[in-house]
Formats: structure tokens, C-alpha cells, sequence
């Protein structure tokens, strides 16, 4: 009898329950999908339709207001973007060398498991306990918040991030290349600079986006770092105006311009987060 009589017959019980089961997950896979799709698009679309009401220029163009006045985020925005920039150059090039050793250095002995170990337990750390820390080690030292503290709570958020990215990509290099770059006597340095991060760099730079669009929102621990200031500020050792702590104590004010605002300023985080992640899959994408 042939293959296709045999096996794939609808007389066959072992066929035609392989195939109510494949039906059955992939009704399962499409309902799931549909229940987050839709969410997602539920919360996207109440923070545009509660702060459309905000939506203008005076929003970008002026700084947080006195309550009963007209304003914008201007210094908040600047303020996010001023911490989270310096928190992604110091996070950044330490995950990459760090993530580099995992991949190229560490494939022998404990150290390199230990360090993985360690890091995923800091990725999935409470961003709160970052901010404590932070407090505890730099804040209540010098005795004042500032926008290096934000940035420092922002880094340590930053750094598992690229490790786990940079140390995936590097380890899906095929080592034939590897091998070819050493029989021409070529260093290691050498290998892993010009071969090995060459060919994960889209990898790597979509770790560092997802990494960005990470911290972008993250409200606790700049609660205890930068704090907030009510002027536009770009001293980074005084405290400093920052979108997600502006609109944390927005929404919970008794004033509906301000709670408009607050709205706003979510509506503008959830779509840079969203953007950041289709920039990262999409741009970056081989």
C-alpha cells in the first residue's frame, strides 16, 4: 500500500486524530493571540482617547504648570530622554563586554554559569529594589537626589538586558567562521570584534532598543533617585524632571488638567515603546 493510502488517509484513526489535535492547538494559538491583541489595543486606544485632550504643541513646547494654568511636559520630556541617554551609555558598553566574555571567553570553568545565573536574576529583578539601592549606595551618600542617581538606577536596568542579547547573538555565530579567521592568524580580539560582531549586530542592537524601551516608562526607581523638578532642568547632579514620575504624581492629583496631562505623557510612553519595539524587530530584522 502506499504512503499517502497509509498514513495520510482519512480512514486512518492515527491521521484523523493528529489532525483534530493540530486543529484543536491552532484554534487555541488564534484565540490566545485575539485575547492579547486585544488588550494591547485596548489600552492604547483609552490612553489616545484620554489624552487627545492634551494633545497640542503647548504639550511639547512648555514646561509642567502650576495647577489651574496652561503647560505642557516639555522639561519631563527632557528630562527622560537626558537620564535614560546616559543611563544606555553606561549600561550599554558594560553588557556588551560583559555578554562578549559569556560568549567568547567563558565557555569553560564556573564562572561564566555563575554569571548567567546572576544576570538572569537581575533581569527579572523589581525595578523598586534597583531604586533602594541606588539610594542606598549613592543618594543617601551624597546627600540629594540627581538625575546621575536616575541614571545609574537606569543603567543596572539596562545592563541584563544587553548581556542576555549580546551573549544569545554571539553564541549563534557559527564557529566555522571563527575557525577560518584563526587559520589566517587572526587574534581572537581580532575574531570577536570584526567577525563575531559584525555578524550579531543586528541582535545586539535590537538587545540595546529592547533595553531602551525598557526603562523609558520605568517609574519606581527614579522615585528614589531624580526625583522631579517642576523647571526645566539639565543639571544632572540636582534633581530633575522626568515623564514617568510626572505622570505618576499627575494622576494622582485632585486636578483634571493635570490628570489630562497625565494622560498625555502615557499616551506619548506607550507609543515611543511601542515604536522602539517595530523599529527593533523590523529595522534590524535578516
Amino acid at each position: 500500500m502506499p504512503v499517502s493510502d497509509s498514513l495520510i488517509s482519512q480512514s486512518n484513526p492515527l491521521y484523523r486524530r493528529r489532525r483534530r489535535f493540530n486543529r484543536i492547538m491552532l484554534t487555541l494559538s488564534g484565540v490566545t493571540l485575539g485575547f492579547g491583541l486585544f488588550w494591547l489595543a485596548w489600552i492604547i486606544l483609552t490612553l489616545l482617547v484620554k489624552g487627545a485632550g492634551a494633545m497640542s504643541w503647548t504639550l511639547l513646547l512648555q514646561s509642567t504648570p502650576p495647577p489651574g494654568a496652561t503647560g505642557g511636559l516639555l522639561n519631563a520630556i527632557v528630562g527622560s530622554v537626558l537620564i535614560s541617554a546616559v543611563g544606555t551609555l553606561i549600561g550599554t558598553p558594560i553588557g556588551v563586554l560583559a555578554g562578549t566574555y559569556l560568549s567568547e571567553y567563558g565557555r569553560r570553568g564556573w564562572l561564566a554559569p555563575a554569571t548567567r545565573f546572576l544576570n538572569d536574576v537581575l533581569l527579572s529583578a523589581p525595578s523598586i529594589v534597583i531604586g533602594l539601592f541606588i539610594y542606598a549606595v549613592y543618594v543617601a551618600q551624597v546627600g540629594h537626589y540627581s538625575g546621575w542617581a536616575g541614571a545609574f538606577a537606569l543603567a543596572i536596568l539596562v545592563i541584563p538586558v544587553v548581556v542576555r542579547a549580546t551573549d544569545n547573538m554571539l553564541c549563534l555565530v557559527p564557529n566555522s567562521l571563527r575557525e577560518a579567521a584563526a587559520a589566517l592568524g587572526c587574534p581572537q580580539w581580532k575574531v570577536v570584534v570584526f567577525i563575531c560582531y559584525r555578524a550579531a549586530r543586528s541582535g545586539i542592537m535590537t538587545g540595546i532598543l529592547l533595553a531602551v524601551a525598557r526603562i523609558a516608562g520605568e517609574t519606581a526607581p527614579l522615585l528614589f533617585t531624580s526625583l522631579n523638578n517642576q523647571f526645566m532642568s539639565l543639571n544632572m547632579n540636582a534633581p530633575i524632571a522626568n515623564l514617568p514620575v510626572v505622570i505618576f504624581q499627575y494622576a494622582a492629583s485632585p486636578f483634571e488638567d493635570w490628570n489630562r496631562l497625565a494622560w498625555a505623557g502615557a499616551a506619548l510612553i506607550t507609543l515611543l515603546v511601542l515604536g522602539i519595539n517595530i523599529a527593533a524587530r523590523s529595522l534590524f530584522r535578516k
